[in-house]
């Protein structure tokens, strides 16, 4: 099984320093994808969540593909409807060329209903861009002499019934996020999709979490190393770990998140 690492591009005490310091270290314990999340304005309802400095995700990634040498890079997930489809195209298509081939893009409709009014964009009318955004860019990438990428993967993020319909229509995966396995076991049973390529936190505790309501990636060590084997069994290949848990603090020191992100990468080298 192939595992990245979703990797906090926001928050205090997030400068280049830090984020240089990321791609290193997950580079370094041999993890195969780096992926960043997206927004363009930090209006309210974003900044509870995701307070600024935040880092735009395609600047970041193509002087991150500066910086390693192996490691793909990714969006998990790019907020499609904020962008004119041909300037993602452009965007990814140089991102592509300029790392070597590394880049997958993660894609969704987004959510933050402030941040579309700014940017002056139809919330009501998120899904409807987006599909007619990613149609766009294939056509654009088909178009060697211009674009000249190749074929860039394309995972559609989110959980929802239409997520789902747009991976199988659009995608060349589904990148459900954060969720919990019981749930994802039923969606499958009734859901065709392309490929399964999820994105569950990693919170890693002494003693075992219980309960129904826990989230793929949450627990002990043993726990979240049951629950990517089950994963695989899901037929997933590539599992993307998101360390980052709402403490503010941690995005500053993330030394917690790399003793988590070693400690999963020597079990699953050693399983």
């Amino acid at each position: 099984m192939r595992l990245g690492v979703n990797v906090p591009n926001f928050g205090p005490g997030t400068d280049p320093a830090v984020l240089q310091r990321w791609a290193l270290t997950v580079e370094g314990l041999g993890y195969d994808l780096l992926m960043l999340s997206d927004h363009v304005v930090i209006s309210p309802d974003v900044a509870e969540q995701y307070p600024p400095p935040f880092y735009e995700p395609f600047t970041t990634l193509a002087w991150l593909a500066g910086i390693t040498r192996r490691i793909r890079l990714g969006t998990t997930v790019l907020v499609v409807p904020y962008r004119h489809p041909l300037l993602m195209a452009r965007m990814a298509a140089n991102l592509q060329q300029l790392s070597g081939g590394r880049l997958v893009l993660g894609v969704g409709v987004g959510w933050a209903r402030q941040e579309f009014e700014a940017l002056d964009v139809p919330f009501r009318r998120r899904g409807a861009l987006t599909d007619e955004y990613i149609e766009t860019m294939r056509a654009a990438w088909a178009d060697e002499h211009d674009y000249g990428p190749g074929r860039i993967p394309i995972w559609v993020g989110g959980n929802s019934e239409a997520a789902v319909r747009r991976a199988a229509r659009l995608g060349d995966a589904w990148h459900p996020l954060r969720f919990r396995i019981p749930w994802l076991r039923e969606v499958l049973a009734g859901a065709k999709v392309p490929e399964l390529v999820p994105r569950i936190v990693l919170r890693m505790t002494d003693s075992p979490v219980t309960g129904p309501d826990r989230l793929a990636g949450e627990g002990t060590l043993d726990q979240i190393l049951g629950d990517l084997a089950e994963l695989r069994e899901l037929g997933a290949e590539t599992v993307v770990l998101d360390p980052y848990n709402g403490d503010l603090a941690e995005i500053a020191h993330p030394e917690t998140a790399w003793h988590a992100l070693a400690a999963v990468a020597d079990r699953k080298d050693h399983r």
